[in-house]
């Protein structure tokens, strides 16, 4: 009688009228079939009622006798109500389990693509004895591919040959499946050529998909071939995984080709051919042709879905093209899939890196549920503009939310403060990530220290942390070794550099190209051009990068006819110069002083549509005019440029003007460039030096102003040398040292020696106060040094670096101990690199 009035209840749709009846039931004890239980557990099911559901199970006991079968409706209730943690805990109470129990737990775990948990199940079940039968052994099947357990799928395949299940077609495709999934492609090829029969068009979609995944797309697209040659026809799905492959491996024309070969055989595009290219010209850095797209799926009628529009948000993000990005947020809400937290994330990126954090905010604020990744990019976007303090909330928020903050969190976090010039902050979340976050640091964690030390000009720590990371048994990767190659681009740290190159070596990073780009470019800052170019031509792909460096390197060293020898290996080879190279090759017609020839360069870049000149090519022009001593064709095409001349070019006619004593346009040039750069104190001595030569009444009043305007520090000389594994720093006029003496003797030896040699003509305009003044300068300590060190063997090699320009009598003095001697002195600072040899020096006495 109870029975049937629930059941009566339940079948008119009164569900919750029934659940009160099972809460008076159990007031008196009254019993209830289970099978009608198990009723009213599918009307919970088949509504969506979990919390009606929730007062069922509660009333359990009610049950004339506790079943499997009721058991297992319970499971399959909660899971299909998604409530898997519930579905979870019922299923480990339950004291006996059938195959129906197993096969309702696996399958909720794989609808919530829970592959680990289900290949976990899978093993639980083989200890209880019971066996997967040929429904639900595909899927325990295709958690293995998943998840990439090749090993359980291999189990599977002996077992469905001892049981006998080689004859069902959905097992023996989900065993392809697993073997390509976990790219054993040999034994995916072997399985699939046993098959009796191949006109399933899903074995071939699993065989072609491993080629894919694995980048075999020649074989894969083979197989796409044999298959329509076998007849059978290739479905929507076939062509999406070919499409996606070859987008995977950045050939986005080819997939185009094949997506209108596929219309061609009269199968439209869906949203994931449509999204596959988008993804596709997006992620190879062709993101307008991506948005093109986009523009032409929705003209086709097609929906994009979540993954399509996070894709095209992600475009926008990329050029920062706010409109465009506004937009596709309306088409978003629009077709309500803001609430997919690819979608809000996207967005969350997009506003950030359009500048636009209140609409960051206002979308991370609006998201129902977040992840990880969105509570990154909202950290990370007040990381990029600047916010440091933001972040820190952001930050601490998350502390106290459900989701915890992850490696990339603390690695961003720590990233923002040394790069907004808190080091301090950025060392104690270093230290306090593993103790307190309970996060292990990774090599990104030590990148970050290391990087942000190099951006705010801490070159020392940066290395010193680089030699922490090794230490603590971090080996350092790409972005490593790109980030502490520049800080070791000097004179002094050669060994630094040939210790780096050995780790890229060893550790086989130098298959990046970067790379070794970036060592070809550090050898030649540290005096070893015979190094970068062994590395160029070792190197057996060259992208535009390493041409630029190689050429730059010649062109720093003050070979320009080796760097036009390679401009025009690099043109015979059908590439095509970027502005950066012809900043060089204009730099190079400098140091031959052909003013014609890059006046053509100059002209071939303006008419050229694509290669619109920038700052850097109209400042090496500057250079070019004054090196030539053409000094009013200098100043005239400074005032003819489309674009505002910068300190570069002021900067570049300054040294023209002191080499070639042209007193007054020098100080035009010094005033300019104290107009941009009102703080740089070598510039204000530069001027108030000028003042002082020129002596005109104006230029005393100026003087004044100039010294009352601006509290000038002292300008001292120092120099840097390196002697048996150790650094030696030497200031101008500095008799403090033990050895002072030694060195001194030499220098005045040295001297009376170099009194013969002719003096340079030029204004006596310096970085340094007159010699006269201040004594001997550093880089003659740092020179005496290396002698006094070395006796009775002369030195073959010198390397010095400077925190000031070299005056010309310091450059005088090089160049003779170079010829007498028969060393090389290489020696750097601000304004130029210097290569003695036999007498003569790199920058052709213009510096």
């Amino acid at each position: 009688m109870v029975d049937s009035h629930l059941n009566f209840l339940r079948k008119n749709g009164r569900l919750s009228e029934a659940v009160e009846v099972l809460d008076a039931l159990a007031q008196d004890g009254t019993k209830v079939n289970s099978k009608t239980l198990i009723g009213l557990l599918q009307s919970c099911i088949d509504s969506n009622a979990v919390d009606l559901g929730r007062k069922i199970h509660a009333r359990i006991s009610l049950a004339e006798e506790k079943s499997a079968f009721l058991e297992t409706k319970l499971v399959g209730m909660y899971a299909k109500c998604g409530c898997l943690r519930d579905a979870r805990m019922v299923f480990d109470e339950m004291r006996e389990r059938n195959l129906y129990t197993w096969s309702a737990m696996i399958g909720a775990c794989c609808r919530d693509q829970r592959w680990k948990e289900v290949v976990g199940l899978f093993h639980m079940m083989m200890a209880d004895g019971i066996l997967a039968d040929g429904f639900l052994l595909p899927k325990i099947l295709q958690a293995c591919g998943n998840c990439g357990d090749f090993r359980t799928g291999k189990l599977l395949h002996s077992l469905v040959v001892k049981c006998g299940m080689g004859d069902f077609p959905r097992v023996n495709n989900s065993i392809l499946a697993v073997y390509a999934k976990c790219g054993e492609l040999g034994l995916a090829r072997k399985f699939f050529d046993g098959m009796d029969d191949k006109t399933d068009r899903v074995a071939w979609n699993a065989l072609i998909s491993g080629y894919c995944q694995k980048g075999e797309i020649k074989e894969a697209h083979r197989l796409f071939d044999a298959m329509c040659k076998e007849g059978v026809e290739p479905g929507l799905v076939t062509w999406n995984i070919l499409i996606t492959g070859y987008n995977q491996i950045g050939q986005c024309d080819v997939a185009m080709e094949l997506m209108e070969e596929m219309v061609r055989f009269g199968i439209e595009p869906d949203v994931v051919a449509w999204t596959a290219m988008i993804s596709g010209y997006a992620q190879n850095n062709r993101q307008i042709q991506a948005l093109d797209l986009f523009e032409d799926m929705i003209s086709s009628g097609v929906e994009p879905n979540g993954v399509t529009i996070a894709t095209a948000i992600s475009a926008c993000s990329v050029l920062k093209l706010l409109n465009n990005g506004m937009a596709i947020h309306a088409l978003a809400v629009e077709i309500g899939c803001t609430d997919d937290v690819l979608v809000g994330n996207a967005l969350i990126d997009f506003y950030s890196k359009c500048e636009k954090l209140e609409a960051s905010q206002l979308v991370f604020d609006c998201m129902p549920e977040k992840d990880v990744f969105t509570w990154n990019s909202m950290i990370g976007g007040y990381i990029q503009a600047g916010y440091s303090g933001k972040a820190n909330e952001l930050f601490t928020r998350m502390q106290n939310s459900e989701i915890q903050p992850d490696v990339i969190t603390w690695n961003t976090m720590i990233s923002g403060y040394i790069e907004n010039g808190d080091e301090d902050e950025a060392t104690d979340l270093f230290h306090k990530m593993e103790k307190d976050g309970k996060i292990k640091r990774d090599t990104a964690s030590w990148n970050s220290l290391i990087a942000g030390y190099l951006h705010i000009g801490q070159k020392q720590k940066a290395l010193c942390m680089f030699r922490q990371m090794q230490s603590s048994g971090f080996s350092p990767n790409a972005v490593t070794i790109l980030s502490v190659l520049p800080a070791c681009a000097n004179l002094v740290a050669l060994k630094k550099v040939k210790e780096i190159h050995g780790i890229v070596l060893r550790r086989n990073l130098e298959a990046a190209v970067s790379i070794p780009n970036s060592l070809i470019d550090t050898y030649a800052k540290s005096g070893k051009l015979v190094y970068s170019r062994s590395l160029f031509d070792r190197m057996k792909s060259k992208d535009f990068i390493t041409w630029n460096s190689i050429i730059a390197a010649y062109v720093l060293h003050g070979c320009s006819d080796e760097a036009l020898s390679l401009v025009e290996q690099m043109l015979m080879l059908g590439l095509k110069p970027e502005r950066s190279t012809f900043v060089n090759i204009i730099l190079a017609h400098s140091l031959n002083e052909n003013v014609e020839e890059g006046k053509h360069i100059l002209t071939t870049m303006i008419e050229d549509d694509q290669l619109n000149p920038a700052i850097e090519n109209y400042a090496a022009m500057v250079d070019l005019y004054g090196r030539a001593g053409r000094l009013e064709e200098a100043i005239r095409f400074i005032e003819a440029m489309p674009v505002k001349p910068d300190s570069s070019v002021w900067s570049r006619l300054l040294t023209a003007c002191r080499v070639h004593g042209c007193l007054d346009l020098g100080i035009h040039a010094g005033e300019r460039l104290l107009n941009l750069e009102p703080g740089n104190a070598l510039i204000s001595h530069l001027v108030l030096q000028a003042y002082a030569l020129r002596g005109t009444r104006e230029d005393t009043f100026r003087l004044q102003r100039l010294q009352n305007e601006h509290q000038l520090p002292k300008l001292i000389g120092e120099s840097w040398i390196e002697s048996k594994n150790k650094m030696h720093s030497f200031v101008s006029g500095d008799r403090s040292k033990p050895y002072s003496n030694l060195l001194f003797a030499w220098i005045d030896r040295i001297s009376i020696e170099d009194k013969g040699i002719g003096r340079r003509q030029g204004l006596c305009i310096g970085d340094e106060e007159k010699e006269e003044i201040v004594g001997v300068h550093s880089e003659k300590l740092a020179l005496a040094f290396a002698f006094v060190c070395s006796q009775p063997v002369v030195p073959r090699s010198i390397r010095i670096v400077k925190n000031l320009r070299m005056c010309s009598d310091c450059h005088r003095m090089a160049k003779h101990i170079s010829l007498k001697y028969g060393c090389e002195i290489y020696l750097s600072h601000p304004k130029c690199f210097h290569h003695f040899k036999d007498g003569h020096c790199s920058c052709g006495d213009y510096w």
